[in-house]
């Protein structure tokens, strides 16, 4: 899907997503005292980002959706927050070198070869002691868990990514984590997802 394909898709006024954090980014980064300055990758309607703010981050919500990026203001304003947002593709945005001391990317989806450049990208982005998380679909769940993007050319492992991380950083966890979802019949089913955090040298 491309930028015009995700606005029409957040177009309506309620959110694709709910408003709460994802549950790993929650337990990875509630325990992390905020210190600084955060960017969130592949933002989207923002729960993450605005969570992060509420937490005490200063935040940047970075998406190529200008319409979801309108929501994550909308509800960063909600929760009385500030959040900064950046219209930006990923595959074309460079940061700053040493810029961010926490960078997050959750359930960015992207064909392998320009995963391997974004990766790195966000990687140099953080400070010495900076943190670094990744969560999304994992390669494993089409056939082994439930939902999400079926393609096998945007899925990955724990492995490739800490393999393009390593080094830089020093990877603390790069494990297939399983998360409970409900299907359309409301039955309980599991979800497969990459799970890789890291702390930058």
């Amino acid at each position: 899907m491309d930028a015009a394909d995700w606005d029409e898709r957040y177009r309506g006024s309620e959110l694709v997503w709910k408003a709460e954090p994802n549950r790993f980014v929650a337990a990875e980064l509630a325990p992390l005292e905020p210190s600084g300055r955060a960017v969130d990758l592949a933002a989207g309607e923002g729960r993450n980002a605005v969570w992060l703010a509420q937490r005490g981050w200063e935040v940047d919500a970075v998406d190529f959706s200008a319409v979801a990026l309108e929501k994550a203001e909308r509800l960063a304003a909600d929760r009385g927050v500030p959040l900064r947002t950046v219209h930006a593709d990923l595959t074309l945005w460079t940061p700053a070198e040493a810029t961010y001391d926490l960078a997050l990317i959750a359930y960015l989806h992207l064909p392998w070869p320009q995963m391997a450049q974004v990766l790195p990208r966000a990687a140099m982005a953080v400070r010495p002691g900076g943190t670094l998380l990744l969560v999304g679909h994992d390669a494993a769940n089409p056939e082994h868990g439930f939902g999400g993007p079926q393609d096998p050319r945007v899925l990955y492992t724990p492995e490739q990514v800490a393999e393009l991380w390593r080094p830089c950083a020093e990877i603390l966890r790069a494990e297939t984590a399983a998360r409970p979802v409900t299907d359309a019949e409301g039955g309980s089913r599991s979800a497969l997802d990459t799970l890789v955090r890291a702390v930058r040298k």
